[in-house]
């Protein structure tokens, strides 16, 4: 059996400390046969400053693209050379085997198409608000919430190829009111094409917690992010009881924190679901 080959496409802007230590933990991989496609969105020379050091300890690939990471990933596409396609985030990082693991699920999950993980934080728990499955198994519109995000997303090459781009519409830079979902979009489109994605929760990538405040910049990030949802949500017809689900979670929430006295928590809640709402609402 050949060396599975492993690309891995890293939209940049504005970070340098969190990109070397994704880099780092590159280095660190225990499987070897990867390479790293960095596209940079930054006015400066900040990401090729970072990567230039490690030029010669792994196969670095420097693009150059516009404002949105579905542009800079669509841009990295064009020069993937390996057989499994992923999307790590800017300030994510690897534990050590994770590309092992994933090349030998690859091989064990049977006739799959791709293969997600789960994210966690510093300390081994759940980042954030994300909810990820405890158990594995196969992807479908109504688990993908719970078993798919960017940086644990894993294709072959050949899905790629079949279901094409990201939407240039969505996701952070999108300068659409669209400015998330763009992870939750892509395997969507890939089973709704008849790709099988498996989900293995023994996969997983850090990433830090996002800070939830009521910061002005964090809200608007909320609220953007929640529309971008609520857009795929009803472009790629999700099950109706999942759209009225996950579209009341966040309005729940902002009550019961309102309730507790939380009062940033209830804002940003309160902004995120009229993001959603606002998606599953627009034309």
């Amino acid at each position: 059996m050949h060396s599975v080959k492993v690309s891995l496409i890293v939209a940049t802007v504005g970070r340098d400390i969190e990109l070397q230590r994704l880099l780092i933990s590159l280095t660190a991989q225990t499987y070897t046969d990867f390479e790293l496609i960095v596209v940079d969105q930054n006015t400066d020379d900040r990401a090729w400053n970072v990567i230039a050091p490690f030029f010669d300890r792994m196969a670095i690939t420097h693009l150059t693209s516009p404002r949105g990471v579905s542009r800079a990933r669509n841009v990295g596409i064009h020069k993937v050379t390996g057989d499994i396609v992923g999307f790590p985030d800017d300030d994510c990082w690897y534990p050590p085997m994770l590309l092992e693991l994933l090349v030998a699920r690859f091989h064990t999950a049977g006739n799959y198409d791709g293969v997600t993980g789960r994210i966690v934080n510093e300390t081994n728990s759940v980042s954030g608000d994300a909810r990820f499955d405890r158990r594995s198994g196969r992807i479908t519109l109504s688990n993908l919430w719970r078993r798919a995000c960017a940086a644990t997303i894993f294709l072959s090459k050949e899905t790629i190829e079949a279901i094409g781009g990201f939407d240039e519409e969505l996701g952070p830079g999108a300068r659409t009111p669209w400015g998330g979902a763009e992870d939750i979009d892509y395997p969507a489109r890939a089973i709704k094409a008849g790709r099988k994605i498996f989900y293995d929760s023994k996969i997983c990538v850090f990433h830090p917690d996002l800070s939830i405040t009521a910061q002005a910049d964090e809200l608007r990030r909320a609220y953007s992010y929640g529309a971008g949802i609520g857009r795929v949500w009803k472009r790629q017809k999700f099950p109706m009881w999942i759209i009225g689900y996950y579209l009341l979670r966040p309005l729940v929430g902002a009550c019961i924190s309102l309730v507790m006295g939380r009062w940033m928590r209830a804002r940003y809640r309160w902004a995120s679901f009229r993001g959603r709402l606002s998606g599953v609402l627009s034309n």
